[in-house]
C-alpha cells in the first residue's frame, strides 16, 4: 500500500518486483528503506507548505503586533528595502530551511531540555540584570537570546578541546565569535595564536560571554541610531518591537529568528526567572 502511494499510477508495474525485494531484504535494509520513504513523504509535505506558514507564529500576543483592523505592517516582517539595507551594512543569511525550522520547534517541546536550560539561565540572571542596566538594554531580549542559543547548542562545543580545535566559529552561552571581540575593541583585528587562544578561553567564560552579548546589542543599537536613553520595549509600540526584532536578526542572521526571540521574550517562565523574587520554603515547627 505504501508503494502504491509513493509511485505514479503508470509505474505500478514496478510494485511486484519491489515487494519481492522487500521480502528478501534484511531487517537493517528494511529500516533504511522505510526511513528513506518517510523522509521522501516528509519532503513532499514540506514542499506543499508555504514558507509563511512556518515563519508566522500565531502564538504572539497582540502587544507586539498591529491592532485588530489595522492595515499597518507586521512589525516582525521585513520589507525587501529593509533587508537590502541590513544586508549591505551587516550581512544576513535569509530564513532557515523549513526542515530546520521544524527541527528547532521540536527541540523546544522537550521539557527536560527546557528545564536544564532554565536552570543554567538562573545562574546567569545576576549578570544579565547588571550588564543590561549598565548598557540600557532590555534584559528580556538578552534572556530570550540566551535561552534560544543554549537550548539549541551543539553537543561538545563547550569543551575547551573542541573550542580550540577551530571546529566551532561561535562559542559560549550566547554563541559569539572572535569577530565580536574585534568589534568591541577587545581583540586586535590582526592577532597571533596566543591572543586567539586567550580570546577563545574568554568566550567560554559565561560571565564574559553574557557581557559581550549585551555589549553587542549596545553596539548595534548605537550603529542603527536607536535611542540610548530609553530601554526598547515591545509592548510600548510596534516601532520598538520592530527595533528589537532588528537587533535579534542581526545577532543570528536568520530571518525567522526575530519572531522566535520575541516569542521567548513573552514566556512566563523566563519572566518569572528574571524578575521573580525567591523565598526559601520553611517548614513550620509543630
Amino acid at each position: 500500500m505504501l508503494v502504491n502511494v509513493v509511485f505514479h499510477p503508470l509505474q505500478r508495474s514496478l510494485v511486484p518486483p519491489i515487494r519481492g525485494v522487500w521480502r528478501r531484504a534484511s531487517g537493517a535494509r528494511r529500516l533504511y528503506w522505510t526511513s528513506t520513504l518517510v523522509l521522501l513523504l516528509l519532503n513532499q509535505v514540506l514542499q506543499s507548505i508555504e514558507p509563511s506558514t512556518l515563519l508566522t507564529d500565531p502564538g504572539l500576543v497582540s502587544s507586539i503586533s498591529t491592532p485588530a483592523g489595522s492595515h499597518a505592517a507586521d512589525p516582525l516582517e521585513f520589507t525587501p528595502a529593509e533587508l537590502k539595507v541590513l544586508h549591505r551594512r551587516f550581512g544576513v543569511h535569509g530564513p532557515q530551511p523549513r526542515l530546520a525550522q521544524l527541527f528547532t520547534a521540536g527541540i523546544d517541546q522537550l521539557e527536560p531540555l527546557r528545564s536544564v536550560t532554565l536552570s543554567r539561565l538562573d545562574d546567569l540572571r545576576p549578570i544579565v540584570l547588571r550588564e543590561s542596566q549598565k548598557q540600557r538594554i532590555n534584559p528580556m531580549l538578552v534572556m530570550a537570546v540566551l535561552f534560544d542559543e543554549m537550548q539549541h547548542a551543539k553537543p561538545g562545543e563547550a569543551h575547551p578541546l573542541a573550542a580550540h580545535s577551530g571546529l566551532f566559529s561561535t562559542l559560549g552561552p550566547a554563541q559569539l565569535g572572535i569577530g565580536e571581540m574585534v568589534h568591541q575593541g577587545l581583540l586586535p583585528a590582526v592577532h597571533d595564536a596566543q591572543q586567539l587562544e586567550r580570546a577563545r578561553n574568554q568566550l567560554l567564560d559565561p560571565e564574559f560571554n553574557v557581557t559581550l552579548l549585551v555589549g553587542k546589542f549596545a553596539r548595534l543599537r548605537n550603529e542603527l541610531g536607536y535611542s540610548r536613553t530609553s530601554v526598547l520595549t515591545a509592548s510600548r509600540s510596534p516601532r520598538e518591537a520592530k527595533s528589537l526584532a532588528v537587533l535579534a536578526y542581526l545577532h543570528n542572521g536568520k530571518l525567522d529568528y526575530p519572531r522566535r526571540v520575541l516569542r521567548y521574550m513573552q514566556d512566563a517562565e523566563l519572566h518569572a526567572l528574571l524578575y521573580g523574587r525567591r523565598k526559601l520554603a520553611t517548614t513550620p515547627v509543630i
